[in-house]
């Protein structure tokens, strides 16, 4: 029984489509954290193998770390979009991602310039608080019940 019960909490945390909030985050989270490995290993390629300006490397890394995210946010995390067309919804969800890219790029300045903190401390801290932002604003616009 309580294999069962385990196979099925499994299926309903990982496989199942959901409505449910708490399970949304969590799965956003993940797929945050993967986004959040693409954004942070291709801003520290640019940044230390090509000597890419760090502002300059965050944009580019963001923009990677978003697609990763659309893609699976789409699959995995929103069971259903107000927005039919998908070429409009990727728009809003990018419009969204820009929002919350001039949110990374402002706070990894001021912790990195101003706070003299270590740009990857920096990057750390700010999507710590971006992706909380990213997830409420798409989750309130795009995916949910109309």
């Amino acid at each position: 029984m309580k294999r069962i019960y385990n196979h099925h909490l499994i299926q309903t945390v990982l496989v199942e489509k959901t409505d449910n909030l708490i399970l949304q985050l969590f799965r956003y989270c993940f797929v945050g954290g993967l986004a959040f490995l693409v954004d942070f290993g291709v801003l520290f390629f640019l940044t230390d193998v090509f000597h890419v300006y760090y502002l300059i490397s965050a944009g580019i890394s963001f923009f990677m770390g978003l697609i990763v995210n659309y893609l699976i946010s789409i699959q995995w995390v929103f069971n259903q979009s107000k927005i039919e067309n998908k070429l409009n919804e990727f728009t809003v969800f990018s419009i969204i991602g820009i929002i919350g890219l001039g949110l990374n790029e402002g706070l990894i300045w001021l912790l990195t310039d101003i706070c003299h903190l270590h740009y990857l401390i920096s990057k750390i801290i700010t999507a710590s608080l971006v992706i909380f932002w990213n997830f409420f604003a798409r989750k309130i616009i795009i995916f949910s019940k109309p």
